[in-house]
């Protein structure tokens, strides 16, 4: 059964001789009966505050005046008037959201259903559901015109639907302060860099607000919403958000040589190609940077505490030797935001893997979850791997503060949840 139901009224098209109000009655009415009070949410959706109706040929517009007798029933329904179909849906997703509602019935006339698809495929994820129902069938009579079902979107209408929608993020204002970029003095200008925070962005749902750059089916924020982040992004930092490639993370220590056939699952990507922006994601992992200013050559890897004991950091220095013929004393690695181990706790077996590494890694190992440094393991193991010690930045201003004890500034899926939001390490060479 619907949580939702969402009325499409958008450029209505009636066919009748009565009287504005009594068409808008007739139609509220027929939705008020037809459906289970059970939904917890009703909401018309109509364009520049107006219905079209046809008479004698011609197109008029029926007001929505709430003065007269449709005043009490329209209490009934919420109402989104607006001329862009982008802004109403918008509007309705952040209601949804509100309510903490996924299940979503839209009754839309035939003619504009694939439409509102390809709006809501742009807008919502699968953690909505939708059916969708003929609203000339919901009010069983002949009060609307005859319309035929469109059973395909073309090309521009898609790039037209793409282009509003873009429009109207574009115009949103940023949430919980200005987009805020954490650098490293050690990696050289030649490189554009930076550790993102959560501030910044569009995103409103509280834990991926506000500026979530990743975009899951598993989660609320859409991919249309993560790339006006991610462009907001670009433009702060200086690189272009048509070529940025984020890690497909597996928790493991693969990594993507780009120019090279793509994985399907990679911790870390190195890179010495000039205007593409690579990045690793984390929501308590750890993003890493890695730079060699001398074979302009870079890496991202993301390390959670299965890939630290992996190894993914040093497979992503050696990597770059590899590919690029750096060398070991040349490459800087900059940590960025992660987990502290005021915070993040293990069941004791994969912890005393973490001691054996160094017992500095793990307090309490006798109790049932100890807790874990992934920090300190990081950098024992870079430095055992052959990398200088003074040329591995993990104590740096806001670098080193951890992601779950500041909500203010970082995302953390310990913290907030399975509907967590993503920061991202990244970083290019300039062009």
């Amino acid at each position: 059964m619907a949580e939702a139901v969402l009325v499409d009224l958008f450029g209505l098209k009636v066919s009748s001789q009565e009287n504005n109000q009594q068409i808008l009655m007739k139609i509220l009415n027929a939705l008020r009966h037809h459906h289970d009070t059970k939904a917890k949410f009703f909401c018309i959706m109509c364009c520049g505050n107006s219905i079209t109706y046809e008479r004698d040929g011609c197109a008029d517009n029926c007001q929505l005046d709430t003065s007269h007798g449709s005043s009490t029933l329209l209490r009934e329904f919420e109402t989104v008037i607006n001329p862009s179909m982008a802004a109403s849906l918008y509007t309705i997703k952040q209601k949804i959201d509100e309510k903490n509602l996924s299940s979503i019935k839209v009754i839309v006339p035939i003619h504009r259903k694939m439409l509102m698809k390809a709006f809501i495929d742009h807008l919502f994820t699968d953690v909505y559901s939708f059916e969708f129902e003929d609203l000339q069938m919901t009010l069983s009579g002949d009060l609307l015109k005859d319309s035929t079902e469109k059973t395909l979107i073309t090309p521009q209408e898609l790039e037209a639907i793409q282009n509003e929608i873009q429009t109207y993020l574009r115009s949103l204002p940023a949430l919980k302060g200005e987009l805020t970029i954490i650098k490293s003095p050690l990696i050289s200008d030649i490189f554009i860099h930076g550790f993102t925070t959560r501030t910044g962005g569009i995103s409103y749902i509280p834990t991926l607000s506000s500026c979530n750059l990743f975009s899951s089916s598993k989660r609320r924020d859409p991919k249309a919403v993560v790339q006006e982040n991610l462009r907001r992004l670009g433009n702060a930092a200086g690189f272009n958000a048509e070529n940025f490639y984020r890690i497909k993370t597996d928790h493991a220590s693969d990594i993507w040589v780009m120019g090279k056939k793509e994985p399907d699952s990679y911790d870390g990507i190195i890179t010495n190609q000039r205007g593409v922006t690579i990045a690793a994601l984390g929501a308590d992992c750890i993003p890493i940077v890695f730079a060699d200013s001398v074979k302009k050559a870079c890496g991202v890897a993301h390390s959670g505490w299965k890939g630290t004991l992996l190894g993914v950091a040093m497979a992503t220095v050696n990597a770059l030797i590899t590919e690029y013929d750096c060398s070991l004393e040349d490459i800087i690695v900059v940590l960025g935001p992660s987990i502290g181990p005021c915070c993040f706790t293990l069941p004791r077996e994969s912890a005393e893997e973490f001691h054996n590494l160094h017992p500095e890694c793990v307090r309490l190992l006798d109790s049932p979850n100890p807790y874990v440094d992934i920090r300190k393991a990081t950098r024992i193991l870079l430095e055992q791997g052959g990398i200088l010690p003074q040329n591995i930045q993990d104590r740096y201003q806001d670098l080193s503060l951890c992601t779950s004890c500041h909500p203010d500034k970082f995302f953390s899926h310990v913290r907030d949840g399975l509907n967590f939001g993503t920061q991202v390490g990244f970083i290019s060479i300039r062009e």
